[in-house]
């Protein structure tokens, strides 16, 4: 619950900061005053074993407790407990500098939903020499926020940088899940797809002042956990577009050996066939799984509403999938019927399999596919349920 006499709420997640810890809550502390802002600082502490809590509790920063184990789980309980209208957030391991406060709150003062630091020189901002690692820098960084701007038209160019700030109202928009560090992309991506006013404020990042013990972060493993998170967060990316793409290469395949096409001395018979079938039967069920996957996520608000969803929807009712599901598996039985008739007509001797599989291959394909149709329509609905 905000409080009217408090703009500005900072918090701090922290595990055994103690070294930068009393740095970070000075500076916060001198920001709010120096520019006469009605704040608060809180240290949203993750089961400190070192004298954090002590140094917190000295400075007068409110302490909030978080016994959830994770960088996200912190941040969540710290920010939930801030009692400012805008929430400004940022590590205590002193390689943001907490002066730059007055410069967050000026731009959610103008209407920003979202003010994203950028540490990043495509985004203006500064990396002192020893502040970050050259792979997150060069590769890691760059990428990931590329990701997010192609993906989901993030305007930022910076997407791991943890100083940002955001209005508490925003935040409680967002209905954030991820408890590790995949928290600060996840308010990223879930606040590019709610269309949130975002914007981006250069800042320096100042190398780790913390020297008896090692970053949180560990590259490998929160570089896959971001990496899977944007796929698993589009399912556009991760299904859809592969599986279109192996549906049209499944039928670039019949079109060869149904037309009769040679290219060269490659000749297409049966057994390409064989392989396009797979292919689009893959790639059917490929972009089912991405039509149920996002129906999912928009049904417990993982993302907003989705007009192509809804549309597709009120067009593709449960009746209307089995029908044409029925419809598609008849036509396979179909085929598979003229290929048993051409069995008959040899005395249900020996086949010309080029022939026959020409027959039998299609129609095993439609009637798989007719009956995924049918099972989709009905998981769908059961999904769907969550949208009435």
């Amino acid at each position: 619950m905000t409080n009217p006499e408090i703009e500005l709420s900072i918090v701090m997640p922290c595990l055994n900061e103690g070294e930068t810890l009393e740095a970070c809550i000075l500076k916060a502390q001198k920001a709010l005053k120096e520019a006469n802002i009605a704040g608060e600082v809180i240290v949203a502490d993750n089961g400190s074993t070192d004298n954090s809590l002590a140094i917190a509790q000295r400075l007068g920063a409110r302490i909030i407790n978080v016994t959830e184990k994770g960088y996200g789980n912190a941040l969540m309980g710290g920010i939930s407990a801030a009692r400012g209208k805008y929430v400004l957030m940022g590590d205590a391991d002193d390689s943001y500098d907490f002066l730059e406060a007055p410069r967050f709150l000026a731009k959610l003062r103008e209407g920003h939903d979202l003010v994203q630091g950028c540490r990043l020189p495509s985004g203006g901002g500064t990396v002192i020499k020893g502040a970050m690692p050259w792979s997150h820098r060069w590769i890691g960084n760059p990428a990931f926020s590329f990701m997010a701007q192609t993906m989901f038209a993030a305007p930022i160019h910076d997407i791991y940088c943890g100083m940002r700030g955001f209005t508490k109202q925003q935040y409680e928009r967002l209905e954030l899940r991820c408890v590790g560090m995949e928290f600060a992309t996840e308010m990223i991506i879930k606040a590019s797809l709610y269309k949130a006013k975002i914007a981006e404020i250069p800042i320096t990042l100042h190398p780790d002042g913390r020297i008896t013990r090692k970053p949180h972060l560990k590259t490998i493993r929160d570089g896959w956990r971001t990496l899977r998170f944007f796929f698993l967060f589009s399912p556009r990316w991760l299904f859809l577009y592969p599986g279109i793409l192996l549906i049209l290469l499944g039928l670039f395949g019949y079109a060869l050996v149904l037309g009769h096409i040679q290219i060269g001395r490659l000749h297409f018979d049966a057994h390409t066939l064989l392989f396009a079938s797979l292919a689009i039967l893959l790639g059917y069920q490929t972009v089912l799984f991405a039509i149920l996957a996002k129906t999912f996520a928009v049904a417990e608000r993982l993302v907003p509403e989705n007009l192509f969803l809804n549309r597709f929807y009120k067009v593709m009712t449960l009746e209307k999938g089995i029908l044409l599901g029925a419809v598609v598996m008849l036509a396979g039985l179909f085929l598979l019927g003229e290929a048993v008739h051409q069995w008959q007509e040899a005395g249900f001797g020996n086949l010309d399999y080029s022939r026959t599989m020409r027959w039998v291959i299609p129609g095993v394909t439609l009637v798989a596919i007719g009956f995924q149709s049918i099972l989709f329509g009905f998981f769908a609905s059961i999904l769907g349920l969550a949208r009435k």
